[in-house]
């Protein structure tokens, strides 16, 4: 009988038990944008730039089915700044195989009051506003008048949609 208790010791080369890591599910009922904020909410620091762009990539298939389009692909999402216009770039294509490239302009950002939270809370809610207008401007047939139709270099059109002049029609 051996009543050592170093007999029964794991060996000193071996190496400790590691914790396995964990990865949080979201929840399978939240819509696509939200499940792209709590994988990049997850991350050390959310930036509100970044959750922007996420947020109108994740609604390209909303696009593309208020539009009757085969798909959509965000190809281009500049959050707003006070000195730019955010900017949507979004080609649909039809099962025939062609594409229409249309480029949407949405506000500015306003600078937040002196002391005032602004960051993530109002960048979101301009998104939300944001890609519901395009939505919503699909939807209706991709109207198309010179009052909300603007000259746009950047866009491969040479026109962009300005999505506060079309609301306000």
């Amino acid at each position: 009988m051996d009543d050592d208790p170093a007999a029964h010791a794991l060996p000193a080369h071996a190496p400790p038990p590691r914790a396995q890591p964990t990865h949080a599910q979201p929840p399978h009922d939240l819509p696509a944008h939200a499940t792209d904020e709590v994988a990049l909410s997850s991350r050390s620091v959310a930036d509100p730039e970044q959750l922007f762009v996420s947020r109108l990539r994740s609604a390209a298939p909303g696009f593309a089915s208020a539009a009757g389009a085969q798909s959509a692909v965000v190809r281009e999402a500049v959050p707003p700044a006070r000195h730019r216009r955010s900017r949507c770039r979004v080609v649909l294509r039809w099962s025939d195989g062609d594409e229409s490239d249309v480029t949407f302009l949405g506000p500015a950002a306003a600078a937040p009051p002196v002391g005032a939270a602004g960051g993530t809370a109002a960048l979101a809610a301009t998104t939300s506003a944001f890609d519901v207008a395009i939505q919503q401007w699909l939807t209706e047939g991709r109207p198309s008048d010179p009052l909300w139709l603007v000259a746009d270099e950047d866009s491969p059109a040479g026109t962009a949609v300005d999505v506060a002049a079309w609301l306000a029609h």
